[in-house]
C-alpha cells in the first residue's frame, strides 16, 4: 500500500465556512487524502469563561465554524464521498456548554412559541483531562462535581446542498450538516451523496461529549484536532447521511416534526437493507421492525436528527460500499503505527 497523501489545515480566523454550499473551497484534494485538521468550537472559541454570555460574545449567525470546504477531485453528483474519522482529539484542556436564549428541548423557542420568558443565560465551562479521558462537570448552584468519559465526536460534517442551495452551518439535513449525532466518532465511515461538482466537504461542531438528543442544545462544545481519510466511490448514492462503524450500520434523518426525522432514518435502513444486503423491501421492513436500535441525534436544531442503527453480525455477510470502511480502518490502522 502507498502511503497516503496528508493535507494539515490549521485555518486563520478569517478562513472558516459558516454555510454548507455558497463558501469557496479551500482547498482542491484527490480521492485517498488525509486531512489532518483543526476545528473551532461553536462558539468560534469565544467562550472561554462562565462570564462569558453567548448574547455578548458572539455574533448571529457566525456560529459553528466549519473547516473546509474541501473540493475532492471527481467528485460528481450521484457519487458518494466516504470520511473516515482516524482520531477525534480534543485541542484543549477546556471546553464550555451553555443555556441559550429561545433555544433547546425544554424552553420556549422561536418555533415552538411560548408566552413565557427565556431561560436564563449560564455557562459551565469543563475542565478536561486528555491523559486520563475525563471530563469534570461542576455544578453552578452546588458542590457537586461529577467526572466523566470523554467521548470525543463531530456534531457536524457535510456536503454542499443539492439545488444550489446554501445552508447554514447550524442546519442538518440530507447533506449533512449539523446532525449532532454521538455515533460521529473516531473509528466510524461517515458516507454523503455528492450534491455539486467536487463534494465540497466540511466539518467541525467538536463536542468532547454528548447525550443522546442534545437537549439543552448545546453539548461539551470543544475545539478538536481531528485526522480523517477521504475516499470516492462513483456511481454509488447515498440519499442521506449514513454511517458504518465495525458493529453497526447507520442510517439519519433530519427534518421536524420528530417522527418525520424518525420515518426518513428507518425508511432509509430498510432501503440500505434491500440495496446492499438481498432483502426484499418487505423483508427488510420486518426485519428492521425486529431489530433496529433508534437512539435520538438532536431535539434542539433547525431540523432534528434522528439515527436508526442495525448490528452488523445480525446482518448476510454481504459487502456494502465496495467495502471501503474496511479498508479505510487499514489505512487508520498504518497511520496510527
Amino acid at each position: 500500500m502507498t502511503d497516503p497523501r496528508i493535507l494539515t489545515v490549521r485555518p486563520e480566523p478569517d478562513q472558516y465556512a459558516w454555510t454548507f454550499g455558497g463558501a469557496p473551497p479551500m482547498a482542491r484534494i484527490a480521492p485517498g487524502t488525509v486531512l489532518d485538521l483543526y476545528t473551532e468550537d461553536c462558539f468560534a472559541g469565544r467562550v472561554r469563561s462562565e462570564k462569558d454570555l453567548v448574547s455578548e460574545v458572539c455574533e448571529f449567525p457566525y456560529l459553528n465554524p466549519q473547516t473546509g470546504p474541501f473540493h475532492i477531485e471527481g467528485a460528481e453528483p450521484g457519487d458518494t464521498v466516504a470520511v473516515h474519522f482516524v482520531s477525534i482529539e480534543p485541542a484543549r484542556d477546556w471546553a464550555a456548554s451553555t443555556t441559550v436564549p429561545l433555544f433547546g428541548a425544554l424552553t420556549s423557542t422561536h418555533t415552538t412559541a411560548t408566552l413565557q420568558p427565556p431561560l436564563p443565560e449560564r455557562v459551565w465551562i469543563w475542565q478536561l483531562d486528555r491523559a486520563r479521558g475525563t471530563a469534570l462537570f461542576q455544578a453552578r448552584d452546588s458542590d457537586i462535581r461529577v467526572e466523566l468519559p470523554l467521548d470525543p465526536m463531530h456534531g457536524t460534517v457535510g456536503v454542499a446542498p443539492a439545488n444550489l442551495e446554501v445552508r447554514s452551518a447550524l442546519v442538518p439535513d440530507a447533506h449533512g450538516g449539523n446532525m449532532d449525532t454521538p455515533e460521529m466518532r473516531a473509528g466510524v465511515t461517515c458516507y454523503l451523496g455528492v450534491n455539486v461538482e467536487g463534494a465540497l466537504l466540511s466539518l467541525g461542531d467538536g463536542h468532547a461529549r454528548q447525550g443522546e438528543g442534545e437537549t439543552c442544545g448545546v453539548a461539551v462544545e470543544c475545539a478538536m484536532n481531528t485526522v480523517v481519510v477521504v475516499e470516492l466511490l462513483k456511481g454509488v448514492t447515498t440519499p442521506w447521511p449514513r454511517l458504518e462503524s465495525d458493529t453497526h450500520i447507520i442510517s439519519t434523518g433530519s427534518a421536524r416534526p420528530l417522527e418525520d426525522a424518525f420515518r426518513i432514518s428507518q425508511l432509509d435502513l430498510v432501503q440500505w437493507l434491500v440495496r446492499d444486503y438481498g432483502f426484499s423491501e418487505l423483508d427488510a421492513y420486518q426485519f428492521a421492525t425486529q431489530t433496529v436500535e433508534a437512539p435520538l441525534a438532536n431535539v434542539c436544531d433547525t431540523n432534528y436528527t434522528c439515527v436508526a442503527k442495525l448490528r452488523k453480525e445480525w446482518l448476510p455477510a454481504r459487502e456494502t460500499y465496495r467495502g471501503v470502511h474496511a479498508r479505510l480502518r487499514e489505512t487508520a490502522r498504518a497511520l496510527r503505527r
